[in-house]
């Protein structure tokens, strides 16, 4: 019953602990090339995100055609 009760309290010191520096943990994982690799592919493979980003990056706008000359 002890042991349970003090995994329990570790685990939940650990996830404060982590969520209390989350900016400076992900910056310590993201050093690493390759599980920065694996994020950002299998952020991409989710179905919605993809699509998100790429609207984001390259803007469909109604004026596309407005740098080219009309005479």
């Amino acid at each position: 019953m002890g042991r349970i009760l003090l995994s329990i309290l570790a685990i939940g010191i650990s996830g404060y602990l982590i969520f209390q520096n989350r900016y400076r943990a992900m910056n310590v994982l993201f050093r690493n090339a390759l599980l920065r690799r694996i994020f950002v592919s299998s952020l991409m493979g989710l179905p919605g995100v993809k699509d998100r980003m790429l609207k984001m990056v390259f803007p469909s706008s109604s004026s596309e055609g407005a740098f080219e000359k009309t005479y």
